[in-house]
């Protein structure tokens, strides 16, 4: 037994405790909604409060004699952008408010079938398009590092929520970074699925999306323990037929005959790396190597056309198919982020898109061929520490600084790749300590690797929560 908090355990020391019949349901979901109403309130990181419903449900699953789920009991949030039953999938959108949904999403159906208990909604920028969290419906969200640190985007809700406590995992998802960009803003772990891993469709929208945001958008989970994700993951990436393209593989993928090699990569195409960010590299491959991983410094195939193509294309699909509703329906501050990312990405003509999507296909054989000799690349995700809220609002050099910079991670959604976000240093930084996280990127449909060696790091370095928690007390 043990005196910590419950909202403090893992979700997976809190999974096992349930099962072991030490902790109840309604305990663990009671004591993560008990946190949530201390800290939200300075936080704005849940912006609709599921309590009531959630203390129903865990009273139900304590009565519950049959099987247990993996996560049984487990307190999670949702993002407001996915479908939940009766409640309004927003995006961050005023005129979304009253747009509630008639059933769940397969990701959220999974969660609960797998015994989940969802405790609120967490906060997402307009359209779910920003490296920040903020939008006119909800309003900012807060990073409990301080306010001195943006949240991140998009799914900055989730992970202000799940490192302050209000939950034991986070839903998120990621069309070019908004797992990894929260992960790293908040001390958190994530892993973005590649392709196809997690069945994924909102049974509210109006239309399909275009194809390369079917293909670059993935649904998944922020968490504070690296190990969560080898609880929680298998249950999310069980098959829904709503999805007609998934790709319905095991979790665990086949044992690969040790040491893994792992290229490792500090090039930032002419960025300057700031010095915290070179360290939690150093930190991390030390972190590798002591766990009996084979680190070999690479140059990484093309990677200022997977920079430049990956986000140019991206933009030239959201300029066409979402334009129209951001001149509708945005704000006068997310219209005004979207003609500064036209202009420093700018979409292509129709004939030089087409022949970007064809050459994508030599990106990705280019990265299967490297990844077949190195399982895993170690990355920097931004080339300095978290920048503050409102970045991307600041014209050219605050967008460069907040989306442009960070090139490594888009082009792995371009490409359908995993790819991890782990912290690897606390940095003292004059603000006060910040986190530093840095990227896994995996073999095609081995994130059990990616969260391996994150785990790897993690048991070195320590998990950011415990540091987080005495700040804040």
């Amino acid at each position: 037994m043990t005196d910590v908090p419950l909202w403090q355990l893992s979700a997976s020391e809190l999974s096992a405790r349930i099962h072991a019949r030490e902790v109840s349901a309604t305990e663990a979901v009671s004591a993560s909604i008990d946190r949530m109403q201390a800290v939200n309130p300075d936080l704005n990181a849940v912006v609709v409060d599921l309590s009531e419903a959630a203390l129903i449900r865990a009273r139900a699953l304590d009565a519950h004699s049959g099987d247990k789920g993996p996560l049984h009991g487990v307190p999670i949030t949702i993002k407001i952008n996915v479908d939940q039953v009766g409640q309004a999938t927003s995006n961050g959108l005023p005129a979304l408010k009253d747009w509630i949904a008639a059933e769940d999403a397969p990701l959220v159906k999974n969660l609960l079938d797998a015994g989940a208990v969802v405790i609120g909604r967490t906060n997402t920028p307009e359209f779910s398009f920003r490296i920040d969290t903020d939008n006119p419906l909800h309003g900012r969200t807060h990073n409990p590092w301080g306010k001195h640190i943006s949240a991140g985007g998009s799914s900055g809700g989730a992970g202000s929520a799940v490192m302050a406590g209000c939950g034991a995992l986070a839903h998120g998802n990621d069309i070019a970074g908004s797992l990894r960009f929260p992960a790293a803003a908040n001390g958190a772990v994530t892993v973005k699925p590649g392709l196809g891993r997690v069945p994924a469709w909102n049974p509210s929208q109006a239309a399909e999306r275009g194809m390369l945001s079917q293909s670059m958008s993935v649904q998944g989970l922020i968490t504070r323990s690296a190990r969560d994700l080898h609880l929680a993951m298998p249950a999310m990436i069980r098959a829904d037929p709503r999805d007609p393209f998934h790709v319905p593989l095991p979790w665990r993928g086949a044992a690969l005959e040790g040491p893994i090699k792992v290229g490792f990569t500090t090039e930032m195409l002419g960025n300057a790396l700031h010095p915290e960010v070179a360290a939690s590299l150093n930190d991390a491959r030390a972190a590798l190597v002591d766990a009996g991983y084979a680190l070999t410094e690479i140059t990484p195939p093309s990677l200022a056309d997977l920079a430049e193509m990956g986000i140019r294309a991206l933009m030239t699909e959201t300029q066409a198919m979402s334009g129209p509703d951001i001149a509708r329906i945005g704000s006068d501050t997310v219209r005004a982020i979207f003609d500064e990312y036209f202009r420093q990405f700018p979409p292509y003509a129709t004939d030089d898109y087409l022949r970007v999507l064809a050459a994508r296909t030599g990106l990705a054989r280019q990265w299967s061929l490297l990844l077949a000799e190195y399982p895993l690349v170690l990355t920097p995700f931004m080339p300095q520490p978290f920048f503050g809220p409102g970045r991307d609002t600041q014209g050219a050099e605050g967008v460069h600084e907040a989306l442009a910079s960070a090139f490594w991670c888009t082009g792995f959604n371009f490409l359908g790749l995993p790819a991890g976000n782990v912290p690897a240093r606390l940095a003292a930084l004059d603000t006060g300590p910040q986190p530093i996280g840095v990227q896994i990127v995996g073999q095609r449909w081995r994130e059990d690797l990616v969260v391996d060696a994150m785990i790897a790091i993690e048991d070195r370095i320590g998990p950011m929560a415990p540091h987080l928690w005495s700040r804040m007390g």
